[in-house]
């Protein structure tokens, strides 16, 4: 009976292990047929690769004088001089400090792969010389032109009145704001999505505010000085130091680089009106590249002066700034800057007359687009409620005002902005 037991036993250990490298082997098999891969396949003189299953196909070819590339659903063409000027390779990029450390002079023009072989998730290229290149699919999806061209620099949400006040967008609390990096980051994320965000229960007076933007960014100086407090006194050679209504406008239109944010904190206010107007620029000119897109292409291709001549007490300012109206990146046709300033546009003289009539019907357009009630966004600073404002997307304006009113505030440096923003995780 023992040997019997035993022999049983035997007999089921078999089995087991007989069982486990069926397991094996069936495991193997499925793991293998889930990794893509790469099969040659001619068509003429061209070579072609495929790479499968379909749910991670990959199709490539040698062209001429460039390389093909069919992945995630897009076709990509890259130039052989820019694949080997781009190698993340040890000797030509530095990993560490994430610079560059090959000449790309020191690159033939004429450069040809020697071999080239896709693996499932890479690129691999032999260069003539022997060094190999690698890159990530995907990588290569994200920095390719085809890529580029159809992805935003920087998500947004195009909004007019309604749009915003049913977005209910949170305004910060300047205690967490202060003290909280993911408070920080919410407030960011807004403003990059919006244009707009608001920091409440700051303390009412100018060192406050100063705290305030230096979370986010620098403070950009101006002839206006660091920090501003201004009531209407006019003592300065602008409309904004009266009791004066004013249309929206940007800021520093006159400037060669228009500054990026700006904020307003309004300290005190004993009087009515005086509320504080915001039109969201990138929506108006969203609704002319719809409408009229050579009306866009004009917009965005006609460089306009704008100019600020102060001759004011101790004041001597002379500041001229050029600039389409619409500045757009050229790969994607998105917007991200919009100077306009009827105050401060100089003398037109810089467009041929066969374009004038052309320019102004479509400035007129736009006019228009920014005027329509249902653009416009109003708000009544008080005391504690610091604005920003992305200069260079919201436009503002006020309402006529009576009594007291005393705002200060300043502008920030619209990279240092940015570059909170990317240092907390943000696409910026």
């Amino acid at each position: 009976l023992i040997r019997f037991h035993s022999f049983l036993i035997s007999v089921v250990n078999l089995q087991m292990m007989s069982l486990t490298r069926t397991l094996i082997r069936l495991r193997g098999t499925l793991q293998s047929a889930s990794r893509p891969r790469c099969k040659q396949t001619s068509f003429g003189s061209k070579r072609w690769q495929h790479t499968v299953p379909e749910a991670a196909t990959c199709n490539w070819q040698l062209l001429d004088d460039c390389f093909e590339l069919s992945y995630g659903g897009l076709v990509m063409h890259f130039d052989y001089v820019w694949l080997r000027d781009h190698c993340r390779s040890a000797s030509c990029y530095n990993s560490k400090t994430n610079q560059r450390n090959l000449d790309t002079a020191s690159v033939e023009l004429g450069i040809r792969p020697a071999k080239t072989r896709v693996d499932e998730e890479k690129l691999f290229i032999t260069w003539p010389d022997g060094h190999v290149t690698r890159y990530n699919l995907a990588w290569l999806v994200e920095n390719s032109y085809e890529g580029q061209k159809r992805s935003a620099m920087q998500p947004r949400i195009l909004w007019n009145s309604e749009i915003y006040t049913k977005a209910k967008v949170p305004s910060a609390s300047w205690e967490k704001f202060m003290s909280c990096d993911e408070e920080l980051k919410r407030f960011l994320r807004d403003f990059l999505l919006y244009g707009i965000s608001f920091v409440e229960d700051v303390p009412a007076t100018m060192d406050a505010t100063e705290i305030v933007t230096q979370r986010v960014s620098l403070i950009r100086e101006t002839m206006y000085g660091r920090m501003w407090n201004f009531t209407s006194d006019f003592s300065r050679g602008d409309t904004a130091y009266t009791k004066l209504a004013l249309d929206r406008h940007t800021d520093t239109s006159y400037f060669q680089e228009p500054c990026g944010i700006q904020v307003f904190h309004c300290l005190r206010h004993e009087g009515t009106g005086g509320r504080t107007l915001l039109v969201d620029g990138f929506y108006a000119a969203d609704k002319v590249l719809q409408q009229s897109p050579e009306n866009f292409e004009l917009l965005s291709r006609v460089p306009i002066k704008h100019e600020y001549i102060e001759n004011l007490g101790t004041h001597r300012n002379h500041m001229i700034g050029i600039g389409p109206v619409l500045n757009v990146y050229p790969w994607n046709n998105e917007v991200y800057m919009i100077r306009y300033n009827n105050y401060d546009r100089a003398v037109i003289n810089t467009v041929p007359h066969e374009v004038v009539q052309r320019w102004y019907v479509a400035h007129r357009q736009l006019t228009a687009e920014l005027r329509k009630p249902e653009n416009e966004l109003w708000v009544k600073l008080k005391p504690g409620k610091v604005l920003f404002i992305d200069n260079w997307r919201v436009l503002h304006g006020r309402e006529s005002f009576t009594g007291l009113r005393q705002l200060c505030g300043c502008y920030l440096t619209r990279d240092d902005v940015l570059n909170t923003a990317r240092s907390l995780g943000l696409q910026a």
